[in-house]
């Protein structure tokens, strides 16, 4: 069978035709090696946007994706609890903060992330203003997580080829196929996943991946559009499991948490959010802490479920409130403030270790 050709492709998306696996991962594949003009890159990605993203054409950008990636060494038994962004609200870093509570109950965690595309400070921001080396080489990557149980693989180091993109979706200047990706290509291939998403419209996208990938995950977006599981009204979640799909709405009241507002969980800048996150960690109470708690919550669920599916048979809110209790007795206990300076102290000494450029 001849190999597509741009043309071929354009033309296809154009007349509203869905592309295969395998033609969506011959584009990416050239998107990704840098062989896609500005014109061809551009093209592809607004009529991919006019026309709607399918699942099949997901996981074709997904396998080029994850192909070109530079290797991740890790045990892939871990857990990355990560957000879509796109919200535009500009929350404190919740999905964080949560992901070193979460590490703080010995789960291992891998977090996938970059820089803000949508707020003042995203993971990789607040994670440098705490101190945490991220300029570390995929084996020094590894190497946190050996000595901390936590580690971050940033997005920019592990896909290069996502920099053939840069220029052209930031003149285009509208969401993209690549805002939505990133959840979906951690480097680490981790098994289990806790994945935020603020445009309702994409989370069949995400969990149709994971479901046709038998991946175990808890997808989720607050009614109030945040990317989390939100404490200021109803949350959905969707539970994926060996190809299963179960939904649940959840109310912070059923979790024995506090209804807050907005503008309570709102963030600033990366040294802002900084501190907002260590004092999160060393107990400071109130509606951050509560958010933070129900979201490292969601994440130890999909965790246990990967290492147990029959989880799936037990109450949601049974699981979530079992696991919030863990979470607050990580905080309480100090193990989450100790596991974050672990996580900075392992990070600058391997990173010391590397000749500089």
């Amino acid at each position: 069978m001849a190999e597509p050709t741009w043309p071929d492709v354009l033309t296809t998306v154009l007349s509203r035709t869905n592309l295969s696996v395998s033609e969506a991962t011959w584009a990416m594949r050239q998107v990704m090696e840098g062989r896609a003009t500005p014109a061809q890159l551009g093209g592809f990605l607004l009529a991919l946007r006019a026309k709607g993203e399918s699942v099949e054409e997901i996981i074709g950008f997904r396998d080029a994706i994850l192909e070109a990636a530079v290797p991740l060494d890790v045990d892939p038994n871990v857990l990355d609890i990560v957000g879509t962004g796109g919200d535009r609200v500009g929350t404190v870093n919740i999905s964080s903060t949560a992901s070193i509570v979460i590490a703080a109950t010995g789960i291992p965690v891998v977090k996938h992330g970059n820089k803000a595309a949508s707020s003042q400070s995203g993971s990789s921001d607040v994670l440098s203003a705490l101190g945490i080396d991220l300029r570390l080489p995929p084996e020094s990557v590894a190497g946190v997580l050996d000595r901390a149980g936590i580690t971050f693989a940033w997005a920019a180091a592990f896909h290069p080829g996502f920099r053939h993109a840069g220029p052209t979706r930031a003149e285009l200047g509208v969401p993209t196929v690549f805002n939505f990706l990133g959840p979906l290509v951690n480097p680490a291939r981790a098994e289990a996943n806790a994945v935020g998403v603020a445009n309702p419209d994409v989370v069949p996208l995400i969990t149709g991946v994971f479901r046709t990938r038998g991946a175990t995950a808890l997808v989720f977006r607050g009614e109030d559009g945040l990317d989390e599981l939100t404490t200021t009204g109803y949350s959905r979640i969707w539970e994926i499991s060996r190809g299963d799909v179960h939904e649940f709405d959840i109310h912070p009241r059923d979790l024995g948490l506090p209804t807050a507002q907005l503008e309570d969980l709102l963030g600033g800048s990366p040294e802002h959010n900084a501190g907002v996150l260590r004092r999160t960690l060393e107990g400071e109470q109130g509606p951050v802490r509560d958010i933070v708690l129900l979201n490292a919550a969601a994440g130890i669920v999909a965790f246990r479920l990967s290492q147990d599916p029959t989880q799936m048979q037990r109450g949601m809110v049974e699981r979530l409130v079992e696991a919030l209790g863990e979470a607050a007795a990580a905080v309480d206990d100090g193990r989450a403030t100790e596991k974050l300076d672990t996580w900075i102290a392992a990070s600058q000494e391997l990173g010391t270790q590397q000749p500089s450029a």
